[in-house]
């Protein structure tokens, strides 16, 4: 048998699945759209429980699918290929369903590096396309070796013009080797998106925590500029962390953004600050709120997560700052926020 056909629950839509494809890849491809984040098996986004048939387990990273949670019938669908017909459990998602994702071309427009190793990229589409895409979501280069590198689209969907992405140097990494030392304006490149399942249910009326790390603040800077656009009335507010201060390369947007909504905050957190540090924002301790942002039970805080794990591991390093009796007070108090968050999440069930 050629093709196999999988039931989804508690949908009940159905759809077919080539031999030898994923069932994601299947389920994108009929415009099924099905939580997901890698495609590669690492994140653990498409994870979902088997209710009838068998699988092809495929190549998966273990911390993605534990055997525990295989021994229970979950599987990782980007991986997944059905030996049978299936019946599964995963949710759909409406908004991105009717995007299109397309292969294009795009022209180096700009480049704009705004820390040692950051750099800003503005692509520009051939003169008929336009990308549409969820603010949140990622892109692929498609690279001569066949190989993919993932970036999220940094700016906002209505400001479509250039397409902004924020890269970190990885040392070692040969594709931002090549962006931060060969690559020059006009190169041309490849992609393919727009892609991932990571952006704001607007149907929602919560407050929304912003969690990023790093670079990990471009799709919630697309996020939170969508939202402003469209005049969402939500409180917002945004953790943004790094090491140095000049990791939070772009840190006068968001104050910007405070200085002009009533309803967003900002907490710029740095792990590994000294004395003198100048950030832009003075942050006394303390203005980390102890509670959700309308005084509700945590339970009913809307969040967005962007590099939490990032920011959570970086709060340890800030141990050695208080062995000498530094406590830096031009940035948020690491190891409270640490704790503000862990409470936070758990109560929202992470």
């Amino acid at each position: 048998m050629s093709t196999r056909r999988v039931t989804l629950q508690p949908s009940g839509h159905q759809f077919e699945v080539e031999a030898g494809e994923a069932i994601l890849a299947a389920a994108l491809r009929q415009h099924f759209v099905l939580p997901y984040g890698c495609r590669n098996g690492a994140c653990g986004s498409c994870k979902g429980r088997l209710l009838e048939g068998s699988i092809d387990y495929g190549v998966y990273q273990k911390k993605a699918l534990p055997d525990a949670e295989k021994a229970q019938g979950k599987a990782l669908f980007c991986q997944a290929k059905p030996l049978t017909d299936v019946v599964i459990e995963a949710r759909t998602i409406g908004a991105a369903k009717d995007i299109a994702i397309k292969t294009l071309p795009c022209r180096v427009q700009k480049m704009e590096r705004l820390a040692d190793d950051v750099m800003i990229l503005y692509f520009k589409l051939p003169a008929n396309e336009r990308l549409q895409f969820l603010a949140g979501q990622y892109l692929e280069f498609l690279l001569k070796d066949g190989s993919r590198r993932s970036f999220s689209m940094g700016n906002a969907p209505h400001d479509d013009e250039l397409i902004q992405l924020h890269v970190r140097r990885v040392a070692g990494g040969s594709f931002t080797d090549h962006v931060f030392g060969r690559m020059k304006e006009r190169d041309i490149l490849r992609f393919e998106g727009p892609l991932g399942t990571f952006f704001m249910r607007e149907e929602s009326a919560k407050p929304i925590v912003f969690v990023a790390s790093g670079t990990g603040f471009a799709p919630i800077k697309s996020i939170i500029e969508h939202a402003l656009h469209k005049g969402v009335a939500r409180p917002m507010l945004l953790y943004w962390g790094g090491r140095r201060p000049k990791d939070l390369y772009m840190n006068e947007l968001p104050l910007k953004w405070v200085a002009e909504h009533p309803g967003f905050r900002y907490i710029p957190v740095i792990s590994d600050a000294l004395p003198g540090d100048p950030v832009a924002q003075q942050i006394e301790e303390g203005e980390a709120p102890a509670r959700p942002l309308d005084g509700r039970r945590r339970g009913d805080v809307g969040q967005l997560r962007g590099g939490v794990d990032r920011v959570f591991q970086s709060a340890e390093r800030v141990h050695h700052l208080e062995r000498q009796g530094l406590r830096p007070r031009e940035h948020a108090p690491v190891g409270e926020l640490h704790d503000l968050l862990a409470r936070q999440l758990a109560a929202l069930g992470h």
